[in-house]
């Protein structure tokens, strides 16, 4: 069958042909060829700013391109090239003069865009460098991800440069290397169709040898490397077991010939491994970076022992320890004379190595006290430490560091030996003479400080230790002495007296039980550098800063000597009493009260202290005694005559205290001892003299809010609700904002059933009394308690609004929510109140409620150190060691409260101020609240 011509013509024709060039094609790279570029290509080379030719034009020409420009200044002008926003696309007035308006407005308009630019240029700047980077970062540079392996460019020979084939010329490359060989490996079909289906069973011994494993010969000559040479007895079946052959031939290379055990430690051999990891993390450019620079270094000033310490914690720091340590003895030969470099080298070895190194180092530098202390350092046993230390003693006998070592590894009597020649090598060190004295007898160690003080006399501490010296052996009458001759000769010696040097020394003496010292001490310098009228406030911060130290002995002397300048000041008479009674004996209370109010008798405090005292030792009639001399130095005083009637009731002496109670309402008829007397009668449980007390002292004082509650709430006692409505509604209109009366009507009204009517007297007191948080908690819990807990959400967040810094009101607001949203809430409530002790109550108590018992008693005690008054933070804290603590903590919590006496918080008081409680101490108080205050949940 014939072809026909437009089959062949379509057959010879390129596929290419007539398709457009892929994109950054150039014709004839593929063969080596080179572009190049003409002038016609780019155009004449004029600037697109160069001025035109058109001055040489013929006039006809001008008037041409003047009417085009005209055209072209109509055409920016015209409707098609006006924008709404943007205006004309072309300038308004470019035919009009430019003159120094122009240039000026231009100056302004300029000034300002630039200032608009200076706005935000900082942080454009800044951004536009953090997305470069960041794209940097993405994107490496072909150069950037290869600049390591140029640097390995350097080691390439010029044979191995001349062999690198040209880019682009593939053509060449078989001619220009003839010798190379292309080879094809056969498939398994082709051996396995000429062995001609014979097998064999064994493996001969030489197929583990490198000859036969060399490869096949093809049909061409040519030799196929990888396969194994097809002999009739080679099973090609059996080329995996012949690879386990090959193995289990190399691993009995590696097993002991004679035991026939593996000499690989498998418990070691981890272990290397790991060693052999670099503990380094960096990048490997930065150390060889470090490694060029430092080296430069090295090379630059070889005299430098710095550059040669870093070089070898350099290798250190990246596992080369070896390399490190030949750095360093490298240093030490090049600067045998630096005491850096030998002591670097000593810890870079290890065990006798080390030892070596210091030897030497004690050869090049034997006036050197660290070279020695390493030395001696370095060996096990404490003999050989005696001999280094006595031999650098013999290079260095004024080194106060090495007597102080060799000292301290010697018996009391050798050493005392030693200190003895160390004092005359180093008459200066005050340790040295110190330390000598301390071992000395009496007699001599007068004589060695006697000496110090002649070799040094500008040091104070010889001085005190004398002191201290003389007080030990009884010689009290001396410490005084020594101690003013001490600040008479320093001061002489031109040494300034410090006052702050002084105290700490006289705190050390307490510390050491030398309290005759300490008292000498700051009877000396506490008057020193101090004004006349800074004296008082300066010696009390003293005292404070003294008793905060735990240096009582000095605190009880500083106040001895202000009271004894200013023996009329009740308050420092005050704090006095107050230091004793925290931190000194009952005796010392009772003896500086009396000396007290010997000076200060119309100071009530001091005498209801000293009563008090008495009384809490069950020292009745003392307690009487000084009740009856502050009556008389005090005759009307309210809380003398309240402090005796409280004597006499809590001893159970009730007509003692009527008739006291009689006289105080005929001599010194005040609101407290009206209420006083009618609550005495209240907890006697005489209501009916009780509420005729009440109507008595309400006459005289109607505007006094306590009378009126004690008269409802007995009238409530009395089951007469009516009366006590009357009671409490006569008494807001004569005590319109007391807050305790309005909610007591409140909670007339909701006992009564009245919830309407108790809300209302709410709103009535919020209105009397705005931003009170009491009103609105209470508001929030009427609510609460009769199950209307969306409008007690609602109240909250009204309170909240109004007293946003309200501790009260947001620890109520915690137990509001639903448990998943209470850490939230506690967040919100320490952001707003943080040092108030009902929120941080509030949230002791959620660490409760979590089980996290460790974080609830670090809060519970937060609590009450901000607010120890506090009770119910101490009913709760109580409770929760009861529940998950020991008998140590609970009886600790208990010691803390009764030390503090609380009087506030709603349970506290609840119990508290209940009348059958009257006469309950603290410790029962906190027992029955912590039974009755329910637990968190």
């Amino acid at each position: 069958m014939a072809i026909p011509p437009a089959a062949l013509v379509n057959r010879n024709k390129k596929h290419f042909i007539g398709v457009p060039a892929p994109l950054g094609y150039v014709a004839g790279v593929g063969r080596g060829a080179t572009g190049f570029t003409t002038r016609s290509d780019i155009g004449p080379a004029r600037d697109a700013n160069d001025v035109s030719d058109d001055r040489h034009a013929p006039p006809n020409k001008r008037k041409k391109n003047s009417k085009e420009e005209e055209d072209d200044d109509d055409e920016d002008l015209n409707d098609s090239n006006y924008d709404e926003f943007s205006g004309y696309g072309g300038s308004l007035f470019s035919k009009d003069p430019y003159d120094k308006d122009d240039e000026e407005a231009d100056a302004i308009y300029e000034a300002i865009d630039k200032r608009m630019d200076e706005k935000r240029k900082e942080y454009r700047e800044k951004r536009l460098k953090e997305e470069l980077e960041r794209y940097r970062q993405e994107r490496p540079k072909i150069q950037q991800q290869f600049s390591d392996l140029k640097r390995g460019l350097v080691s390439v020979s010029e044979d191995e440069w001349r062999n690198v084939p040209e880019v682009g010329d593939a053509r060449n490359r078989k001619m220009r290397n003839p010798r190379a060989e292309k080879f094809t490996p056969l498939p398994d079909s082709v051996l396995a169709r000429n062995l001609g289906g014979e097998t064999t069973s064994s493996i001969e011994a030489n197929i583990a040898t490198p000859g036969s494993a060399g490869g096949t010969v093809t049909p061409s000559g040519l030799s196929t490397p990888g396969m194994l040479t097809p002999t009739g007895d080679l099973d090609l079946c059996k080329i995996g077991q012949a690879r386990n052959t090959l193995m289990n031939v190399k691993l009995s290379q590696v097993s002991d010939s004679v035991e026939g055990q593996t000499v690989v430690d498998p418990k070691g051999y981890l272990t290397d491994l790991q060693s052999m990891i670099p503990t380094y993390g960096g990048d490997i450019n930065d150390i060889k970076k470090a490694r060029l620079l430092l080296k430069s270094v090295r090379e630059t000033n070889p005299n430098h022992p710095p550059a040669w310490i870093a070089s070898a914690r350099l290798e250190e720091v990246t596992g080369k320890v070896q390399a490190a340590r030949n750095l360093i003895m490298k240093g030490c030969e090049v600067n045998p004379k630096s005491e850096d470099l030998w002591l670097e080298a000593a810890r870079l070895q290890s065990g006798d190595t080390a030892r070596a190194v210091i030897a030497q180092a004690v050869r090049h530098v034997p006036n050197s006290v660290r070279v020695w202390i390493r030395a001696a350092d370095l060996e096990t046993e404490t003999k050989a430490k005696k001999r280094v230390y006595r031999k650098a003693l013999e290079h260095i006998p004024n080194s106060v560091r090495l007597w102080k070592a060799a000292v301290e590894l010697e018996e009391p009597e050798d050493a005392r030996i030693l200190l003895s020649r160390a004092v005359e090598c180093c008459p200066t060190s005050v340790d040295l003479w110190l330390a000598l004295a301390r071992l000395e007898t009496y007699e001599n160690a007068r004589k060695v400080l006697n000496k110090a003080r002649e070799n040094i006399p500008t040091d104070r501490q010889i001085w005190t230790t004398a002191a201290k010296l003389e007080e030990a052996n009884g010689n009290h009458h001396m410490v005084e002495k020594i101690i003013e001759r001490a600040i008479s000769s320093l001061s002489a010696n031109g040494v300034e007296i410090n006052r702050e040097h002084w105290f700490k020394e006289a705190i050390e003496a307490e510390k050491s039980g030398s309290v005759q010292c300490c008292k000498a001490l700051v009877r000396a310098i506490i008057g020193h550098g101090v004004e006349e009228e800074d004296c008082k406030h300066t010696w009390m911060e003293d005292a404070e800063a003294c008793a905060n130290q735990g240096a009582f002995e000095c605190a009880r002397t500083i106040y001895a000597h202000a009271l004894s300048v200013f023996p009329s000041k009740k308050s420092i008479w005050l704090r006095a009493a107050y230091f004793e009674k925290t931190n000194g004996s009952r005796e010392s209370l009772e003896a500086l009260l009396q000396r007290a109010v010997a000076h200060c008798p119309k100071s009530e405090v001091l005498w209801l202290m000293g009563a008090k005292s008495k009384w809490m030792a069950e020292d009745v009639p003392a307690a009487r005694g000084i009740l009856s001399l502050a009556f008389q130095a005090n005759p009307n005083s309210e809380e003398i005559w309240l402090a005796a009637v409280k004597l006499e009731s809590e001893n159970s002496e009730y007509e003692r205290a009527r008739r006291l109670l009689a006289k105080a309402r005929a001599s010194a008829p005040t609101p407290r001892v009206m209420m006083k007397s009618a609550k005495l009668e209240w907890a006697l449980e005489d209501l009916d003299k009780a509420l005729i007390l009440l109507d008595e002292a309400l006459k005289v004082f109607p505007d006094y809010a306590k009378l009126w509650m004690m008269k409802g709430q007995i009238e409530e006692q009395k089951a007469d609700q009516k009366q006590a409505w009357d009671t409490y509604h006569q008494g807001l209109k004569k005590c319109q904002n007391s807050v305790p009366l309005w909610l007591l009507l409140s909670r007339l009204e909701e006992k009564k059933g009245q919830l309407t009517k108790a809300r209302s007297v709410l709103e009535k007191a919020r209105l009397r009394c705005p931003k009170c948080p009491l009103l609105w908690l209470e508001a929030v819990r009427v609510e609460a308690r009769a199950g209307l807990k969306d409008i007690a959400n609602t109240l909250m967040a009204k309170a909240l609004q109004e007293c946003p810094a309200s501790g009260v009101l947001w620890a109520e607001a915690v137990f509001l929510e639903p448990r998943p949203q209470r850490k939230t809430k506690s967040v919100d409530a320490l952001k707003r109140c943080e040092h108030d002790p009902h929120v941080l109550l509030a949230v002791s108590k959620l660490f409760w409620t979590e089980r996290k018992n460790q974080k609830c008693r670090e809060w519970f005690n937060r609590t009450v150190k901000i607010d120890p008054d506090l009770g119910d933070a101490w009913a709760y804290f109580y409770k929760f060691e009861l529940i998950n603590g020991t008998e140590e903590t609970q009886e600790e919590v208990r010691r803390r409260c009764i030390s503090a006496e609380p009087h506030h918080g709603e349970y506290w008081c609840t119990v508290s101020k209940d009348i059958k409680n009257w006469r309950m101490p603290t410790k029962q108080i906190l027992a029955a609240v912590a039974r009755d205050i329910p637990i968190p949940v």
